[in-house]
């Protein structure tokens, strides 16, 4: 079992980050304003192709369902809770990393960016 990624850029672009940011992206989009994704080298795995191998942590659904102690929803109301979320690499205009601002096609600039691999 892999472990949870608490922020991943995948081999094609793809990225993993809070909840919202797949939301903000469709946004962006849809007004034509340009979304990029800062995030260190670091947080690059290059063991995972695409978004969809990324595993994303599930959390309690009671911090949905619940606020304060207290019920918010009918009893017996299951409720999903992903920690994150998947943007893919299409609705990003750029990565802006340490070693400067990655562009599409991302499989080439991110190879590029790990020459000897990771």
């Amino acid at each position: 079992m892999r472990p949870f990624l608490r922020r991943s850029i995948v081999g094609n672009g793809d990225t993993a980050n809070k909840v919202g940011t797949y939301g903000l992206a469709l946004a962006c989009l849809a007004h034509r304003v340009p979304f990029y994704v800062a995030a260190p080298r670091s947080t690059f795995d290059l063991t995972l192709a695409t978004g969809n191998q990324i595993p994303i942590e599930e959390r309690d659904g009671i911090e949905v369902t619940h606020f304060a102690g207290h019920g918010v929803a009918a009893a017996g109301v299951p409720a999903r809770n992903p920690a994150f979320d998947v943007t893919p690499a299409k609705l990003l205009r750029g990565i802006i990393t340490e070693a400067g601002v990655l562009e599409a096609p991302f499989e080439t600039s991110i190879k590029a960016m790990f020459p000897a691999g990771r």
